[in-house]
């Protein structure tokens, strides 16, 4: 199999953007990487020149920090001489940059399996500080020590398990991408709960001074709120999610923050919140200083496929129609790229309502219509069909055609129903993920990854409340809809839990349940009467004594279980466990936004055993973003299975180097230059590749001195 570039485009125009991007940095200038995404608008670009097409090549490790085992999704920042970045469970460190030397750590006490993607530098003057996330808080660092500053907060910490507005129920919330940062405030989202209950997705500023409560945004809007309407009379009280887990990105010149979110819980059946469900599964413009809403777009109508926003925004001026527009690009798990003016929210390339298929579950009511952009075409494949049923071997192909035949596929959109499995492609992991796009802001070119693998699952009738035990009845509210109703899970990226009694001690099995692990929510509401009920469960499959009703959970929050409930992620695989697709089965795409056409398509990663029998170039699943230099290099790493760091020329998609790793490099790099000599450093972890090797840590290249 031969790999494929697709170019369009001039690449004088490339050359021309490239060489602008670099006059922005003098020569040998140092420069850190100040922001999550490198800058408040998200950009993930850096001006730097010194590692060139020319060069690349000669790249090798300059050092390495291991953080122990676990997962690690964590973009760091560079400050001076200064890399801050967090450990596998949720310290925070700070490096020698030019070393990688421990300079102090910070250790709150608690941690959870959750990622940590980033965190806040913010400077005036003399004062300085770090904001660090730990599971739900948020603590004010001294920079030069890690120490908490006293008079942020209470004692140096946010709890954001408060000011959510909402009736003062226990929820889970973890903070697990950082703030951004906006006329001198952190505009603050959250991962919570996909199943309820869950915490509403309420946007919180903060004064980065002192910590105060500045304002909230409630994306379940209040009674007599705009978007009210859109939702039952009082669903704020009971409704949840529809919160900002990706990150958010800022225009300060305007003081705009752009907020995507996700979808309102229960995620895949809305008979309880009948209605388009404002402001879940939308872009919205907020004012920074007040929060007040500026303009929205909802991608995605009364949402039964769990079809959040799945990654930051990126802010870039574009040339369209001989002017200059300043637009707010935001990247979606479906493949679309949608593309607005960022002052006034009005798209730039058409957005076409369509009608498509209702749903049949008894009590839905699904969307009749949901928008589609008409540029750029999608960056992954929409609809998974006959012809595109895997070749890689004849027993492969007919064992999964025949699998396929027994599945509803239709496209986007397509209700999933109770009859049979429905498939969800691209699936549930997109198309985009959370690492990201990346842009050239000279040329307006955007690069983005993307997964290109088919998942199903398939509504069933809940079983009513009280017919079971008390610990199989929070398994079956809270577990099912991700590990099954039998626990049988969707190995291996979601564990069965059939056997988890004689693989965990009950200490461990806790410690999960209440922090999570990787792409598993935790659920420190459930008390610890609670959790022994559920941990009984696992560990014998029975359950006493019997739940009288749960209506109510032990902790008094309301948790009506949905009438009918999801089965369980599957992705589609064939009978060796790839993808039962035709590749690619993950790509690396560059848009030119300036007129909504592809420059270039490259396949993005392999399997080592498909390489040894000579099938190259597949692609494969991918997590974390690009970055792109001045000097039209774009790195990423994403790709969980053959454990590679690649550079590519942002002008073709040729690829120029790649570099081994210890682990998966599921993380967005950076780059950055100090006393003169340029680095690129990315996390890497074994936590999405069960079968590899494990562990952790920071992988710095530069060239040779």
């Amino acid at each position: 199999m031969r790999r494929k570039t697709v170019l369009i485009g001039a690449l004088a125009l490339s050359t021309l953007g490239s060489t602008l991007a670099a006059s922005m940095l003098k020569a040998g200038e140092d420069a850190g990487w100040a922001a999550y995404g490198g800058n408040a608008e998200g950009q993930h670009f850096s001006p730097l020149t010194q590692i060139d097409r020319a060069n690349v090549a000669q790249l090798r490790e300059a050092w390495r920090f291991d953080t122990g085992p676990g997962g690690l999704q964590t973009t760091p920042l560079v400050i001076g001489h200064r890399l801050f970045a967090y450990t596998s469970n949720q310290d925070a460190i700070a490096l020698d940059a030019v070393t990688g030397k421990l300079l102090w750590r910070f250790s709150p006490g608690s941690g959870s399996g959750q990622p940590v993607r980033g965190l806040v530098h913010w400077q005036e003057g003399t004062q300085e500080r770090l904001i660090a996330s730990n599971v739900s808080s948020l603590y004010a660092l001294d920079p030069a020590t890690g120490k908490p500053i006293p008079t942020f907060g209470e004692n140096g910490r946010i709890d954001l398990s408060k000011d959510l507005g909402g009736d003062g129920h226990d929820y889970a919330v973890f903070s697990t991408t950082p703030p951004v940062l906006c006329k001198g405030l952190l505009i603050v989202g959250f991962r919570t709960g996909e199943t309820p209950p869950a915490a509403p997705g309420t946007i919180r500023a903060y004064d980065v001074k002192t910590g105060r409560l500045v304002w909230r945004f409630n994306t379940i809007p209040h009674d007599g709120e705009a978007g009210a309407e859109s939702w039952p009379a009082g669903a704020w009280k009971t409704a949840g999610a529809a919160n900002n887990w990706a990150g958010m990105v800022a225009d300060e010149k305007r003081g705009l923050v752009f907020v995507p979110t996700g979808s309102a819980v229960p995620d895949f059946y809305g008979a309880d919140r009948l209605g388009n469900n404002l402001y879940a599964n939308s872009l919205i413009a907020l004012d920074a200083r007040t929060g007040k809403r500026v303009w929205h777009f909802q991608a995605v109508h009364h949402d039964l496929w769990d079809r959040d926003f799945p990654s930051p925004p990126v802010l870039l001026t574009i040339n369209r129609d001989g002017r200059r527009i300043d637009v707010v690009a935001q990247t979606t798990k479906q493949g679309f790229i949608f593309v607005f003016d960022r002052a006034t929210g009005k798209p730039v390339f058409p957005i076409e309502e369509r009608p498509v298929p209702g749903s049949d579950v008894p009590g839905e009511r699904s969307s009749p219509t949901q928008p589609f952009p008409l540029l750029p075409a999608p960056f992954a494949r929409q609809e998974l069909t006959e012809d595109l049923i895997t070749r890689r071997t004849p027993q492969a192909h007919d064992a999964a055609l025949a699998q396929f035949r027994g599945m509803r596929s239709g496209g986007q959109f397509t209700p999933i129903g109770t009859d049979r499995p429905t498939v969800v492609f691209p699936g549930f992991d997109g198309g985009a993920e959370w690492g990201g796009s990346a842009v050239d802001p000279a040329r307006g070119i955007l690069f983005v990854n993307a997964n290109d693998v088919p998942w199903y699952t398939q509504m069933a009738k809940s079983a009513p409340p009280g017919d079971a035990g008390k610990g199989a009845t929070i398994y079956q509210d809270q577990c099912a809809v991700c590990h099954g109703p039998a626990r049988q899970g969707s190995p291996p990226d979601i564990p069965s839990l059939t056997d988890v009694g004689s693989r965990l001690t009950p200490d461990v099995i806790a410690a999960t349940i209440a922090g999570g692990k990787g792409r598993m929510p935790g659920f420190p509401q459930l008390t610890a009467a609670d959790r022994t009920a559920l941990i009984e469960f696992l560990q014998t499959g029975k359950s006493t004594p019997p739940a009288a009703s749960r209506e109510v959970m032990s902790t008094g929050t309301p948790t009506k279980r949905p009438a009918y409930m999801m089965t369980g992620y599957n992705k589609f695989r064939d009978v060796d466990g790839y993808p039962a697709v035709v590749p690619p089965w993950g790509t690396l795409n560059a848009v030119d936004l300036n007129t909504g056409q592809y420059l270039w398509k490259v396949p993005l990663g392999e399997y080592p055993a498909l390489v040894a029998a000579g099938m190259r170039h597949t692609g494969s699943e991918n997590y974390g973003g690009p970055v792109v230099t001045g000097s039209g290099l774009l790195f990423i790493g994403a790709t969980i299975f053959d454990r590679k760091f690649r550079a590519f020329d942002s002008r073709s998609g040729a690829l120029l180097w790649e570099g081994e790793l210890p682990f998966a490099g599921t993380a967005t790099p950076i780059t950055y230059m100090v006393d003169g000599r340029q680095y690129v450093a990315i996390a890497t972890s074994g936590q999405r590749d069960v079968k590899g090797p494990q562990g952790s840590a920071y992988v710095v290249f530069a060239l040779p001195k």
